[in-house]
């Protein structure tokens, strides 16, 4: 236990046979519960799983009989930390990218009633940010600012972080049987906890990157989670400003698409149509694009204002 709280950690594997005993040997003692999820993989981790088991009574096995994907594994460990009656649920992958030494850390805000869920966040550390290979440090920035607008979480940063923690409480208000199968699951979870209004704070954790192989392809990752993101600011406009409260910063979103979508880019497209094709300058044409062009955007970021403005009482560093 943590300060008389329980805390488990919820381990997914799949394939992680070369790291998965590593990553179970090192849970520091205050764990109570290692909840492992194996996902049907191909390889020997159940083998070394149950071998592990044998020594570390700790450790509750759930098996998958088929692959369900990360997100599936993340939803059927939430399951049984709750039958568990569980204080704290820590995510930990199984292939070691997530230091023990930062357990203690991730774990604390909700163990002193601080936050409802705590994030990783790599960018922090100073001293082993530099070992992030630069292709992910790029990406990684881009989905984060789409995971910002997709969650509402603005003052959160490295949402591709899946190291986390959550408290019992918050896994009670928050329907986590929605979360996305697959990878993007981290997203789709703080969309969640957006529209329950739940805390979130990120805390500094290392960057370990060392004999794990990545087994997600960037490009399609990219396109497939920035699809789940604008599903997910959909879904929190609907639900959160509309069913569940109000508030005006919709209409703005909203008057921003059209003037962008649906005015500016259509007359954008005639104007150069007509001045290659037809050889003629419409002046009325590219005076309408450049004034719904500049509208769109005043009525985004009127948007994005009132958004960050709603969501600051969700940011336990900001004394409200």
């Amino acid at each position: 236990m943590l300060k008389g709280k329980t805390i488990a950690t919820l381990v997914s594997a799949y394939n992680e046979g070369k790291l998965i005993t590593k990553t179970l040997s090192t849970m520091p003692k205050f764990v109570d519960k290692i909840i492992v999820v194996n996902d049907c993989g191909t390889d020997d981790t159940l083998d070394r799983i149950l071998e592990y088991m044998k020594k570390d009574k700790r450790v509750v096995l759930i098996k998958h009989e088929v692959n369900m994907g990360l997100g599936s594994t993340i939803k059927t460990g939430f399951k049984k930390s709750l039958e568990l009656d569980i204080d704290v649920t820590a995510i930990m992958n199984g292939d070691a990218q997530m230091h023990p030494d930062d357990l203690i850390n991730i774990c604390t805000p909700m163990v002193e009633g601080k936050s409802d869920f705590s994030k990783g966040n790599r960018l922090l550390h100073t001293e082993t940010i530099g070992s992030m290979p630069k292709y992910r440090l790029f990406g990684n920035s881009i989905l984060t600012f789409l995971s910002k607008m997709a969650s509402g979480y603005w003052h959160v940063i490295d949402s591709q972080c899946g190291y986390s923690a959550i408290s019992k409480e918050a896994l009670k208000r928050i329907p986590f049987h929605e979360i996305t199968p697959r990878y993007g699951y981290n997203a789709d979870l703080l969309n969640l906890l957006n529209i329950a209004n739940c805390s979130v704070i990120d805390v500094s954790v290392k960057a370990v990157y060392g004999e794990e192989e990545s087994k997600i392809k960037i490009g399609n990752y990219i396109v497939k989670t920035s699809a789940l993101l604008l599903r997910l600011f959909i879904r929190r406009m609907w639900r959160k400003y509309f069913i569940l409260d109000f508030n005006p910063l919709v209409f703005f979103y909203m008057m921003s698409v059209v003037c962008l979508l649906f005015v500016s880019f259509p007359m954008f497209i005639r104007f150069f149509y007509r001045l290659i094709w037809l050889d003629d300058v419409a002046k009325t044409t590219a005076l309408i694009c450049a004034l719904s062009f500049f509208m769109g955007f005043q009525f985004l970021f009127f948007g994005m204002w009132m958004d960050m403005d709603d969501n600051k009482r969700l940011n336990p560093r900001i004394k409200n």
